[in-house]
């Protein structure tokens, strides 16, 4: 029986650019399992995403970054794609709401590229992290220990590489909420 997070609200963070199945998949993750999810954006309207480089389908925000509130969700979930996290890590009020989430103890979820968000809000320092092969030295030369595996869970913190791990990154995400 797949455990249930029925009444846990999780935030989305995403921007143009974002990989589309590193957005879907764990948001199907977490509604098939009884949980909210919402898109939250430095967006107003909605997002383009992307499937590699090729142009994917859009989606609707539902809260801008700068009207979210760590108090409402139970986790966080930082999706990849190469240009998502680089629009992401130059947004003050997307930057400050990943700060203030893995420094409130709830749950955050990182793929792919997504790690970049996290390094720009000073929060990797002294954590270990996987994340795509390219960011390896990005992650170290802000503090954290890379691994090269599948997914790996610091504290708060899970991370996955690419897309080929989302059915453990998603199972490590609802795990640990039902759990929470």
């Amino acid at each position: 029986m797949a455990p249930s997070i029925q009444g846990k609200r999780v935030a989305f963070l995403a921007a143009d650019g974002v990989e589309e199945v590193e957005y879907t998949e764990p948001r199907k993750a977490v509604e098939s399992a009884g949980g909210t999810a919402e898109l939250v954006s430095i967006n107003d309207d909605e997002i383009q995403a992307v499937n590699h480089m090729d142009p994917g389908g859009k989606h609707r925000v539902d809260k801008p970054v700068k009207e979210a509130s760590v108090a409402d969700y139970d986790a966080l979930v930082l999706p990849g794609g190469v240009a998502n996290p680089d629009f992401l890590r130059t947004d003050p009020d997307a930057v400050a709401f990943v700060r203030d989430f893995v420094a409130s103890g709830k749950t955050v979820a990182a793929i792919c590229h997504a790690p970049w968000t996290l390094i720009e809000a000073g929060v990797v320092d002294g954590r270990t992290l996987t994340s795509w092969p390219s960011l390896r030295t990005d992650l170290s030369n802000a503090g954290a220990t890379w691994v090269d595996e599948q997914v790996f869970t610091d504290d708060n913190l899970i991370t996955s590489r690419k897309p080929d791990d989302l059915p453990a990154f998603c199972d490590e995400l609802v795990g640990r909420l039902a759990k929470a």
